[in-house]
């Protein structure tokens, strides 16, 4: 019996599309499962086995504390009522974790870290962090206390697991991967590639949104009738599209999109690129792969085993405009080459990355032996 907390599950972040594939997913014999999360944006939404309860909830730092102290309180009566044994907490954001009760024992599912998102993980830093030192101070004051709550922690790959070990966290650590709906996000041979290159995701610095701008410039310097979209917002969405006005021939962005319509740009898309310096695992191009898109990204531990050189895409070294281009373009030459790596990618995702089977592992980590 498990609690799950999260405030923002009606949001199009990747937190958000992550549970809702993971409770989509869940087998049929799996324990009773509590999400427990706000009401901002609510939408009906039902899993089998699952009881949905909702807290009123706003995006807001101070709500993030009431609505906290608000899940300490219930979960402290669920269990002493017998009904959970477990809270799965899934971070950032982090203000939530502080308020857990100390009895229960808790999975965090660490999707990323400020450590990872402040840029700081590698020797080389390739974006400026958005916070203070001092914010940042805070922050990983706030992560180790919410690891010093947990009893195990999920992580969705290598370099998120070693980011956890680095701010000393003693207990077992799980590599999970995030995964796709390979069921939902299946290609149409039917609809026709209109688009070559398809960059999809958050439009922020840490996501790559100043290096996309160049990739796309290249691209079009090059190859001066390539068709790119861009599908996505964020903070940096107005420079991006002041700085590609002048290539609206080539690029359309998008703006936000509602998930259920990305299907459409991955089917009609020949190519996934995506030039983010930091994510947990990118469900878009877990999504894109799963379509059958051959991924071009640059060479991140996060990609890893993912994205493998020459067999489901290609990797290009962080900033290497030209060679990232030159990849790109080489794919669009030999479209053979293209498909072939499209359909390996897919066959990657339905054995590795599929929720119906990631769901199992999932739960398995509530299950196993060290369990309290």
């Amino acid at each position: 019996m498990i609690a799950i907390v999260y405030p923002q599950f009606y949001g199009v972040g990747g937190i958000a599309r992550y549970l809702d594939s993971f409770l989509s997913n869940l087998p049929p014999d799996h324990p009773q499962v509590y999400l427990i999360t706000g009401d901002e944006n609510r939408v009906a939404r039902s899993y089998s086995g699952v009881e949905i309860i909702h807290i009123p909830f706003t995006s807001s730092r101070f709500n993030l504390f009431t609505w906290g102290l608000q899940v300490r309180n219930l979960l402290t009566s669920m269990y002493a009522d017998g009904k959970i044994q477990w809270i799965n907490l899934h971070f950032p954001p982090l203000i939530p974790g502080l308020f857990l009760p100390l009895h229960i024992p808790v999975v965090l599912t660490a999707h990323t870290t400020y450590l990872g998102m402040s840029g700081r993980f590698y020797e080389t830093q390739h974006f400026e962090s958005q916070w203070s030192k001092t914010s940042l101070a805070i922050k990983s004051w706030m992560e180790r206390r919410i690891f010093g709550l947990a009893s195990k922690v999920i992580t969705l790959t290598e370099q998120s697991r070693q980011e956890v070990l680095s701010y000393g966290f003693k207990g077992p650590i799980t590599v999970i991967p995030n995964g796709a709906d390979v069921k939902r996000f299946t290609p149409d041979a039917n609809v026709k590639k209109d688009i070559d290159v398809l960059f999809c995701g958050r439009i922020e610095f840490r996501k790559g949104s100043r290096p996309m701008v160049e990739v796309c410039r290249q691209l079009i310097a090059k190859k001066p009738d390539i068709r790119i979209v861009i599908v996505g917002y964020g903070d940096d969405d107005v420079w991006v599209n002041d700085a590609l006005t002048a290539h609206s021939e080539n690029v359309l962005l998008t703006g936000k999109v509602p998930f259920s319509e990305t299907i459409d740009f991955y089917n009609r898309s020949r190519i996934y690129v995506s030039t983010s310096y930091y994510e947990g695992l990118p469900g878009t191009c877990l999504e894109a792969m799963a379509m059958e898109l051959p991924a071009v990204v640059w060479d991140f531990l996060f990609y890893r085993g993912l994205v493998v050189e020459g067999s489901t895409g290609y990797l290009a070294a962080p900033n290497d405009f030209s060679a990232m281009t030159d990849k790109v373009l080489s794919l669009l030459v030999h479209p053979d080459i293209a498909t072939e790596m499209g359909k390996k990618g897919r066959i990657l995702l339905e054995s590795e990355y599929s929720w119906s089977k990631l769901a199992r592992d999932v739960l398995d980590v509530f299950s196993k032996e060290d369990n309290p």
